[in-house]
């Protein structure tokens, strides 16, 4: 059944692509769909690039292991979405053509603003990529291992297929295929947390007896403290959570494929409808009942008493538990169809900052035709998806809700404080804003190295030397900062303009 479903997938998807290819003839059409997905299907097409490997396979790996800790991942969606429900969509919707540069630039000196968001939306997008494909390399080898199908080549196949959706489909066939893993992953969930609360008769109080026994006598599964986080670190990973959505680039350019505020506004609503509706599943019933059937249970154990494929395929062993092999495989084909729709937005976003941001708009300014613009975008993805494919294979055993986590940490150090400061502050500069945007995304890159993800655990040093976990904090606040102090005391002539063209941001 997993195989055949995985089949259905892949088949699928592969033939959406083939026929929104043929949709697919101008760089409006290649990069946002020509603004043709109504606010409904786009707010499911949202939520379906939202909802990440991390969402169903990285958070219910965190319940596992660390319990009620996990909420803070499952917040941070709501007050992101509340933020670009209230004081973005209008602005993005209005100024906005292809990405969410297109708004800071119409008031900001464009050559170097471009430059610096295609730096940033292409380093979060490959961290965030690089945890989809961590997710989806470890789910396909722990169900097809016995064919011979390797992380190596699980990762090398999702490569492949993410490529082949964007270069060959672009925005039409990305939003599909966003839409159906919405549906798919709606209707999973439901019926997963049906399945599981009918195992203890759909007595809450018996299945969170049973996991709490299980979690052991620590009782972090419904309190604080299991991820071991001070109050400033555990502040510091939502910060960089919620900001770090409110900025991300495949999220931001979905509003720009549909045709004006109203269905921008009405996109917004449903996704966080569908994505609040999956995380309360996920938090208060299908990771604990991971907790209550999974953990300890000698079927889902390797020979070193360990999670066969590790925590982050506890939610696919739940599957089995409650549904058997059948129900397993239905589960594993709806992550897998999760992460991919999930890496095709990320590229896309990607292709968008490589193709529209740097080439169309620095590089070959008005020299450059549609059709070369759509071949480039499409030899940027194959290189972009080489990348991605060994970064996947390096970071092989790193959590996924944690890399997400990072990436969003540098989303929130850069995108986020260039669009609040360019829609509501008249006095940002162009100097201030680049220079507020390289601090941030060099700090926290810089702070990550340093940190126990990467300074222990991939480098294999003693201790960090930075000792937080996560840096959103303290890299937001200074790019905030920066980008103040800089802009106050720019006296330039471009200084001059900018505050001018802040008149464009006041009359939407």
């Amino acid at each position: 059944m997993g195989i055949f479903l995985f089949f259905v997938i892949i088949v699928g998807t592969i033939g959406l692509t083939i026929v929104a290819s043929r949709r697919t003839s101008s760089a409006a059409d290649f990069f946002v769909a020509n603004e043709k997905i109504g606010g409904v299907s786009n707010g499911f097409a949202i939520a379906g690039d939202f909802m990440s490997a991390a969402t169903l396979l990285g958070i219910t790996a965190i319940i596992f292991g660390a319990g009620y800790d996990a909420v803070i991942y499952l917040g941070a969606p709501l007050g992101a979405f509340s933020i670009m429900i209230y004081l973005m969509t209008d602005k993005l919707k209005a100024l906005g053509k292809y990405s969410f540069t297109d708004i800071i630039c119409s008031r900001l000196k464009e050559k170097p603003i471009r430059i610096l968001a295609a730096t940033t939306t292409l380093s979060f997008s490959l961290i965030y990529l690089m945890a989809q494909i961590v997710g989806a390399g470890a789910l396909i080898e722990v169900l097809f291992g016995d064919f011979g199908i390797s992380y190596l080549r699980a990762v090398i196949i999702v490569t492949t297929l993410m490529v082949i959706y964007v270069a060959i489909g672009g925005m039409f066939a990305t939003t599909w295929v966003q839409i159906i893993k919405a549906i798919l992953l709606l209707a999973g969930v439901t019926v997963l947390g049906l399945l599981t609360l009918a195992n203890f008769d759909f007595s809450f109080s018996a299945m969170y007896a049973q996991a709490q026994g299980n979690h052991g006598p620590d009782g972090f599964l419904t309190r604080g403290g299991g991820l071991g986080l001070s109050t400033l670190s555990a502040v510091s990973l939502g910060v960089g959570l919620c900001f770090g959505l409110a900025g991300s680039p495949h999220l931001l350019m979905r509003f720009f494929t549909v045709k004006d505020k109203a269905a921008a506004r009405v996109s917004a609503g449903v996704a966080l409808g569908a994505i609040s509706y999956v995380n309360v599943l996920v938090f208060f019933v299908i990771g604990v009942g991971a907790v209550a059937l999974v953990k300890g249970n000698s079927a889902y154990l390797d020979a070193s008493g360990s999670i066969i494929g590790g925590n982050n395929m506890v939610s696919v062993h739940l599957a089995h538990a409650v549904g058997g092999e059948v129900f397993l495989g239905i589960i594993a084909a709806v992550a897998f169809a999760t992460i991919l729709a999930v890496v095709a937005g990320l590229m896309l976003a990607s292709v968008t900052a490589l193709a529209h941001d740097v080439y169309a708009k620095v590089v070959r300014v008005g020299e450059i035709d549609q059709a070369r613009q759509i071949k480039l975008s499409k030899l940027a993805a194959v290189f972009l998806g080489i990348i991605v494919a060994l970064l996947g294979i390096a970071f092989e055993k790193q959590n996924i809700a944690y890399i997400v986590s990072l990436a969003m940490a540098i989303a929130a150090s850069t995108n986020f404080p260039l669009l609040m400061l360019s829609m509501y502050w008249p006095g940002l500069t162009t100097r201030g804003a680049v220079t507020g945007g390289i601090v941030g995304l060099v700090t926290a890159i810089v702070l990550v190295v340093l940190g126990p993800a990467v300074w222990v655990d991939v480098f294999g040093n003693d201790r960090p030397i930075f000792p937080q976990a996560y840096p959103a904090l303290y890299s937001v606040t200074l790019a905030f900062f920066t980008m103040w102090l800089v802009s106050i005391l720019d006296r330039s002539e471009q200084a001059k303009e900018d505050r001018e063209k802040f008149q464009v941001m006041k009359a939407i």
